[in-house]
């Protein structure tokens, strides 16, 4: 009777974990579609965007900031538009800030540290800026052995994505970058597909070398100059490069959401799927274990009412 006692106590266990991965599911689901939803009325605008943005420095025929008033490294838009040897690259790591997403994380943390090793061998120093609390315990210990130090952390960005948290990290990146201590701007996200998919992609923002086509590939096609500027090219620009930084960085963090709660989402359908499955497997060896009891039980009464007579 021990035995049916351990089996029975075994299914209560699965039957409550398949509630909350069933829950978690219905959770994930429902935020999801409105996550998806964000992620393709956000593509459209970036991408003409990004369009403009290119469109403009191939306009643009010098950089000057004698008449701009900086009030903040991201508009310094000379600096930020500089072309120098990559020395150091600041690269913006975002994974989600709760598990049980089946593989995203992994698959964010293993591209990111495939980065570091390739930049490591050609004598580049990384420097990361981490979204999530995920990715930033799955690399401080890694980044201590491989000397990449982590310069700020991000939690809130990830769960809520908005404007003002781009911005926030656009102009952290913005100041390193102005003040030489990184050479080249890096995003380590996920695009997302579709609900069953998505993929790891690195997104390069500074400095420019084409479109960062959202939906395809990088274009790097050159347009040729048709814009005249009003009042002056350089207060134009000044505009439009915190733009362009802050909308690239809000959609990495708008496809990285969409990705996380579709994984999430597909990985407990499977769980509450396994879990199912063995509440049945247990039910059917329960049963076979209480029919040997009974069976038992009778060979002894009758075994015993034999050795009466």
């Amino acid at each position: 009777m021990a035995n049916l006692r351990d089996i029975k106590n075994r299914i209560q266990s699965v039957e409550s974990t398949k509630k909350i991965t069933r829950a978690m599911k219905m959770v994930a689901a429902a935020k999801v579609k409105k996550s998806e939803n964000a992620v393709k009325s956000a593509r459209p605008y970036t991408r003409e965007l990004v369009g403009m943005f290119q469109k403009l420095l191939n306009s643009v025929t010098e950089y000057s900031k004698e008449t701009l008033k900086i009030k903040s490294a991201i508009d310094d838009y000379p600096a930020l538009l500089d072309k120098r040897e990559i020395k150091n690259v600041g690269i913006l790591v975002i994974t989600s800030n709760k598990g049980l997403a089946g593989a995203y994380n992994a698959n964010v943390v293993r591209d990111t540290l495939k980065r570091i090793k390739e930049y490591k061998e050609q004598g580049i120093e990384t420097y990361l800026f981490l979204a999530g609390q995920k990715g930033i315990s799955a690399l401080r210990k890694k980044c201590q052995i491989l000397g990449c130090p982590i310069v700020k952390k991000y939690y809130s960005a990830v769960d809520t994505p908005s404007p003002m948290e781009a911005r926030e990290i656009a102009e952290d990146m913005a100041e390193y970058y102005v003040n030489k201590k990184i050479d080249k701007v890096e995003i380590v996200t996920t695009r997302f597909k579709n609900m069953m998919t998505y993929f790891v992609e690195d997104w390069q923002v500074l400095p420019v070398v084409g479109v960062v086509d959202i939906h395809d590939r990088i274009a790097d096609e050159i347009l040729e100059p048709l814009m005249e500027f009003y009042p002056d090219m350089h207060h134009i620009v000044q505009k439009i490069v915190p733009m362009y930084m802050t909308n690239i960085f809000y959609q990495a963090l708008l496809e990285a959401q969409a990705s996380e709660l579709a994984s999430r989402m597909t990985a407990m359908s499977a769980a509450t799927t396994n879990a199912e499955k063995m509440i049945h497997d247990l039910s059917i060896q329960y049963n076979k274990t209480r029919q040997t009891a009974i069976t038992q039980e009778i060979i002894e009464v009758v075994s015993g009412a034999n050795s009466l007579s």
